[in-house]
């Protein structure tokens, strides 16, 4: 009887160990696909993909740059010194014009600027932030109105 039995659990673990193998490459099929899957929505195409991609051209930006600025500022006790280039995003090439022929009163007019700014008035984001807006609004009195977009620092150092 005892080898009937032997035979009983011989033949049951075949059965058990097929039926395990199918489930794990069941499992692993599942993750295959689901990896495959993953890799298609996070890339946002297949190897098979034939789309073409429209490349649209960035608006031609014109930019107007001065020549840095370094200017003595105050802090409490100590003289530091503040190097700062200005650069104009501006809303259209003819007025490129208008900024080269007021360099001299626009340079003027950022140096008077500067030279009123302390280490505590431009130390944060604030602060510089207040400096662009006075700055544009010192420029735009110099210019015609809405000729300048944007301010941008594009060298801001202070030692």
């Amino acid at each position: 009887m005892a080898s009937k039995d032997e035979e009983k659990v011989q033949e049951k673990t075949p059965g058990k160990s097929k039926k395990s193998l199918f489930i794990i490459m069941g499992v692993a099929l599942a993750a295959a696909a689901l990896a495959a899957v993953g890799a298609f929505m996070f890339t946002g195409e297949s190897k098979g993909s034939s789309q073409k991609v429209e490349k649209v051209s960035p608006e031609t930006l014109t930019i107007f740059t001065l020549e840095p600025f370094i200017v003595n500022i105050y802090d409490g006790q100590d003289l530091r010194y503040l190097k700062l280039r200005v650069e104009m995003e501006l809303a259209n090439a003819e007025a490129k014009n208008e900024l080269t022929a007021r360099q001299a009163q626009i340079r003027d007019s950022i140096l008077s600027i500067l030279t009123t700014k302390t280490f505590q008035d431009l130390q944060y984001l604030q602060g510089k932030n207040q400096l662009k807006q006075e700055i544009m609004a010192s420029v735009t009195r110099i210019v015609s109105q809405g000729k300048i977009k944007q301010i941008y620092f594009t060298d801001f150092v202070v030692q």
